[in-house]
């Protein structure tokens, strides 16, 4: 490999925090494009190979996990399974992705509580979910960082970066057939938890993963040895037990999966766990000891919107369906659609403390959208009686 001509970094205008005048070898590059990828707002991002093993162990775990029918409803899982095991499949020429992560924390809660129960009557919506939209502004910055590689190539000529070849390269965030966890995993930046999510030492695990594929040629990172030790507070905390086993979680009693992925009739056996949660769930991050360490966003696309940290569960049900649409225009919220949305309200109503006016909203609904709503919303009318009767 032959030494690479001196390059001052005279192309960037921002405060990157790293100032390279040689690229000598391949790491010297990588701490370039980490320094860059920080640069644009993400926490850190780590390197793999388009050819490490990790894809096929994957589909081996994929497919027991899917066997058990444990994925309910989400038969995406079910395809794709070629370009899932060969990622290099999905963007010809790729040779090295880019795994990366980004905080989406506004505020830092306070360490191993789930302190969202202390508000019954507001939703309970997913920190991630009460921003922009993710995937939209992880594709952005990624792209970004995918141009600013290119500019550079030319100084890099030293290295295998096929240079005989068109530069490729594709940014992806929870869009395509690919390992996301495992791959960041694998790219060392963090360790899988018993819940299944990544969790960084130095970050906890409040942020979104993208990858970038390129077809540079780079040398991967290593995979970080796993911190949990003997604890296990995520299952203990998780409401619906949906945490069966270490590192093995059931969807199907998962209250995301149930929220936001899940079509019709929720089962009554969930219900109450559910409480006020009308759109994804954080327990199980919350109470996490690493989350002594999350970190809040630097990123001001990951604010909250149309005051979803702070909304009645009343105000939201009186949205219209053109109402919904507009307050969540560019949000993740959308996938559950506004019948499921108000599916979830009405369960979250049903299990706030009674109030008249609990009973009112919900029977004014009643009728307006199929007999899937409707029998949500009995169940809630039921829920609210019966404490009014209690409290009497």
């Amino acid at each position: 490999m032959s030494k690479i001509p001196t390059h001052t970094l005279s192309h960037s205008n921002h405060d990157a925090s790293f100032a390279v005048t040689s690229f000598n070898n391949a790491e010297s590059v990588k701490a370039w494009i980490r320094a860059e990828a920080r640069a644009l707002g993400f926490g850190d991002c780590g390197f793999v190979s388009v050819d490490n093993p990790l894809f096929a162990k994957q589909m081996d775990a994929l497919n027991t996990w899917l066997a058990d029918g444990m994925h309910g409803q989400m038969a995406f899982l079910e395809q794709h399974h070629d370009k899932r095991a060969n990622p290099a499949l999905l963007v010809e020429g790729t040779r090295t992705i880019v795994s990366v992560r980004m905080n989406y924390l506004q505020d830092v809660p306070k360490p191993r509580t789930v302190a969202d129960d202390e508000l019954p009557n507001h939703d309970i919506i997913a920190r991630y979910a009460r921003v922009r939209d993710y995937h939209k502004v992880m594709r952005s910055r990624l792209k970004k960082l995918a141009k600013r590689i290119e500019t550079m190539l030319p100084n890099w000529q030293g290295l295998d970066v096929g240079a005989d070849m068109p530069f490729v390269f594709r940014p992806f965030s929870d869009s395509a057939p690919i390992f996301e966890r495992p791959l960041a995993d694998e790219a060392g930046l963090g360790w899988t938890g018993k819940h299944t999510l990544l969790i960084n030492r130095e970050a906890g695990y409040f942020f979104v993963l993208g990858e970038l594929f390129l077809s540079l040629s780079l040398p991967e990172d290593a995979p970080v040895s796993e911190h949990c030790g003997s604890c296990f507070a995520c299952a203990k905390v998780c409401p619906t037990d949906a945490i069966v086993a270490p590192y093995q979680l059931d969807a199907r009693a998962c209250i995301s999966y149930l929220t936001i992925e899940h079509e019709g009739i929720i089962d009554e056996k969930y219900r109450r766990a559910m409480g006020n949660r009308v759109f994804g769930c954080d327990d199980c991050q919350l109470i996490c000891p690493w989350n002594r360490y999350a970190k809040t966003t630097t990123v001001s696309d990951f604010h909250a919107r149309h005051g979803l940290d702070n909304r009645t569960l009343l105000d939201l049900w009186q949205w219209s369906e053109d109402e919904f649409l507009s307050h969540t225009e560019g949000s993740p919220i959308r996938r559950t659609g506004y019948v499921n949305f108000l599916r979830n309200l009405a369960i979250g109503i049903g299990n706030a403390p009674f109030h008249v006016d609990n009973l009112t909203q919900l029977k004014a609904r009643l009728g307006q959208h199929g007999d899937m709503l409707d029998e949500h919303i009995l169940w809630a009318i039921d829920e609210q009686t019966s404490k009014e009767k209690h409290n009497a």
